[in-house]
């Protein structure tokens, strides 16, 4: 071999590595779950029934998201970069709220700011957002750690 074919198959080798090394580095983005858009909940009218609502917007993919008097869709975006741990960067949740007969009262949008829960839209004004514990944990980013043990569980 001569020196000129060594140097050509080092320089190939090396922008392989390179190139390997820089894909290797790119930030994947996974979007999960299902969120009606803005004009799809503008269908949504207040007094609609369940029926109603499933033919406009649908039901939520999960039956844990179905309670009594509310429907929970919940989307999010992840990205990781590298080997680095996924980062939640969005996330959003729209409640679909039911009157006891079974008829919309309410449509709310929120969104996740600082691990906060903030409400981005509501039809209806209401003084205090009921199930803020569930929500909270659907948009707490802390909601898959293993609760700590209390003195009453020792």
């Amino acid at each position: 071999m001569t020196v000129a074919r060594i140097k050509t198959a080092m320089l190939g080798a090396g922008l392989a590595m390179a190139l390997a090394a820089i894909s290797g580095c790119t930030t994947m983005v996974d979007n999960y779950g299902y969120v009606p858009t803005d004009m799809q909940l503008e269908e949504v009218q207040l007094g609609d029934t369940r029926d109603a609502v499933t033919e406009k917007i649908g039901q939520p993919p999960l039956e844990d998201f179905r309670r009594d008097n509310v429907w929970y869709f919940v989307a999010s975006k992840t990205e990781t970069y590298g080997w680095k741990a996924p980062v939640t960067v969005e996330r959003q949740v729209v409640a679909v709220r039911f009157t006891d007969n079974g008829t919309v009262s309410n449509v709310e949008r929120f969104g996740l700011a600082d691990g906060e829960v903030v409400t981005l839209s509501r039809r209806v004004t209401e003084s205090a957002v009921p199930d803020i514990g569930f929500l909270k944990g659907l948009l707490s980013s802390t909601s898959l750690r293993p609760a700590m043990p209390t003195e009453d569980s020792l």
